[in-house]
């Protein structure tokens, strides 16, 4: 038997079964549940990295790729960071100071973490705090809030703010706590409502003064580097020497990406169940078009067609079904994508996600990963009825059909 004469008897098989229509609606079935599987599919990816990448981002800002911490009192210092800086001049870095306080304005209160830091040094690794800043000359005790602390307490530049430290002063024969009032100048959105409640900035001197920490002294350095999981190494062996360690940010929020991530295989599997479904459909169109064309394949068989290429005829067959739902799966899913980046169809709480916006992002892997998945689903669906094709008894089925 030659190639044209499967293509013919492929075309023919695709053809809308008159006798038989159940066998041809089943074969539409398995080609639209292939499509809408691979669809839903690339959409759910795409949103599943699309989100991770936007939390990524935003902790990326707030959290900074590193920092360093003091092992020891006073180990993170004005030495070690000069040191730094010569030894590592492609990486950034701000050091800071840190409290937690309560602030105040009028009967309004509102509790956080401030953070006292080089301004020049600050803007460098934390985009949200130089946006903030940008155009003002702040002066020793001005403080930046996040925008749900200026919310709260209804801030307007230049009015002054009362700062609760969690130290105490010692008052006659009672503990008062350190107090100190500052000028609010502008506040930050981050774009994660828990940071924007709770995190302030004010200069790294005030919180010298306040805290009595002692000048050129740290809790800490943060760390900006382009590829943080690379250059921790280093580092680490570095600080060794200084009494200090480095921690990134993905040993922070580490519990946080491997529950997205669990999350993100876990619904794989699940939507590719639909895939498997659909591949169902493509199993029993097939075997009823065996079963119906058994005559025609002995006929075949009989003039000297061989197994192999009964085989092909079928295998052909669902496997046209399966990678053309897959073909029209991928065009509805980018087109599906498309349409949900550039229509605001779905809008999500801003304070919840640190976007209103639906995060799209489908990685080549993932991308790779359906087209495999589905292909294997769908020429394994394909194997079985055409492997059962060749079975016939041709000689029974002349003399019986």
């Amino acid at each position: 038997m030659n190639k044209k004469l499967v293509n013919f008897i492929v075309k023919k098989y695709l053809k809308f079964d008159k006798k038989n229509p159940f066998i041809s609606i089943s074969a539409i079935l398995a080609f639209i549940g292939v499509a809408i599987g691979v669809m839903v599919l690339m959409i759910s990816m795409a949103i599943m990295n699309g989100t991770a990448k936007e939390f990524e981002s935003k902790l990326f800002t707030m959290n900074y790729p590193l920092s360093i911490y003091p092992k020891f009192s006073n180990s993170v210092n004005e030495e070690l960071l000069k040191d730094l800086e010569k030894e590592y001049p492609n990486l950034k870095f701000s050091p800071y100071l840190s409290s937690q306080v309560i602030i105040q304005n009028g009967d309004n209160m509102n509790g956080g973490m401030i953070f006292g830091v080089d301004s020049k040094k600050e803007s460098q690794i934390n985009s949200i705090y130089e946006k903030a800043v940008k155009g003002l000359n702040l002066s020793k005790y001005d403080i930046i809030v996040g925008d749900g602390i200026r919310e709260n307490l209804f801030l307007s530049p230049g009015e002054k703010a009362t700062l609760y430290f969690t130290s105490l002063n010692p008052t006659g024969l009672s503990m008062m706590p350190k107090l100190k009032r500052f000028t609010y100048e502008n506040s930050f959105k981050s774009g994660l409502h828990a940071y924007d409640k709770a995190y302030m900035y004010t200069t790294i001197e005030a919180l010298q003064t306040l805290t009595k920490k002692g000048k050129g002294n740290f809790d800490g350095i943060h760390v900006y580097s382009d590829n943080a999981m690379k250059d921790i190494v280093p580092l680490k062996e570095f600080l060794r020497n200084y009494g200090a360690g480095v921690i990134g940010w993905w040993q922070q929020n580490g519990n946080f990406f491997a529950a997205m991530q669990m999350e993100k295989k876990a619904l794989f599997i699940v939507l590719m169940l639909i895939i498997l479904v659909a591949s169902l459909n493509i199993i029993s169109s097939l075997l009823m078009t065996v079963m119906s064309r058994r005559k025609e394949i002995a006929l075949l068989l009989s003039m000297g067609a061989s197994y192999k290429e009964i085989k092909q005829i079928f295998l052909k067959l669902g496997t046209i079904i399966g990678f053309s739902g897959i073909v029209i799966g991928v065009l509805l899913g980018f087109s599906g994508m498309w349409i949900l980046d550039t229509f605001e169809i779905i809008s999500l709480p801003a304070d919840v996600y640190g976007t209103s916006k639906l995060p799209l992002d489908l990685s080549t892997i993932d991308f790779i990963s359906i087209i495999i998945g589905a292909s294997i689903i769908v020429l394994l669906s394909s194997y079985y009825p055409a492997k059962k094709a060749t079975n016939i008894d041709v000689i029974d089925v002349l003399r019986n059909e």
